[in-house]
């Protein structure tokens, strides 16, 4: 169930604890829960922060999740609509994979990425992915500047079979789908492109990643 009792708190950074922080706004502490990968992006104690906020209500419980970016939020709330993922395991994808490291690995249908995050495994990594997956694709090419061609131009299906067998061959030399999907949505191809042209271009921008 949704609550939007809160789009965000912006206070004092009072505590921090492995996967808990306390946030002191007009004198009150609120207790947020936080992925493992937004400690690093805390500012010290004592100074202004600002979270994006996720009231979470069951049965007699409130727990505050929080993220650095509403992007990351709105990807947390379709990970606890994946059936047998809530809110514990929603934190746990995101502290091994950024919101979109996550739509990368979706759309890629990486599962052995994301069952990388604690307490998720094969199955249910599956799972996430088929059940995100058209969600993913239409949010991504607005967030993320994935192009999706309804209508490809002349020259669209080659250049998507060149991108389909470079991230083949990239897999091949032991990178990840969702790595190979990353690196190749960023290069375009042309129509004097081949195989081994977009190859040589994503092996030299994998130090990029």
């Amino acid at each position: 169930m949704e609550f939007l009792m809160y789009s965000y708190i912006k206070g004092t950074l009072e505590e921090v604890s492995e996967d808990l922080i306390v946030v002191e706004n007009n004198g009150i502490g609120y207790n947020i829960r936080i992925s493992a990968r937004m400690l690093d992006a805390l500012p010290a104690r004592g100074e202004q922060v600002k979270i994006y906020t996720y009231l979470y209500v069951k049965e007699d419980a409130f727990s505050l999740f929080g993220f650095p970016s509403r992007d990351e939020l709105e990807m947390f709330k379709l990970l606890i609509n994946v059936s047998g993922i809530g809110p514990k395991g929603g934190l746990a994808v995101l502290s091994v994979l950024s919101a979109n490291d996550l739509r990368f690995a979706i759309v890629a249908e990486d599962a052995k990425t994301i069952s990388k995050a604690p307490g998720i495994g094969s199955k249910t990594a599956k799972r996430l992915i088929i059940e995100l997956k058209d969600k993913i694709d239409l949010e991504a090419a607005i967030e993320t500047g994935f192009e999706e061609m309804e209508t490809p131009a002349a020259g669209g299906n080659s250049n998507n079979r060149i991108r389909k067998e470079a991230s083949e061959a990239l897999v091949a030399l032991g990178y990840s789908a969702t790595e190979a999907s990353k690196v190749l949505s960023g290069i375009e191809i042309t129509e004097v492109d081949d195989v081994e042209s977009v190859l040589k271009a994503a092996l030299k921008n994998m130090a990029l990643f």
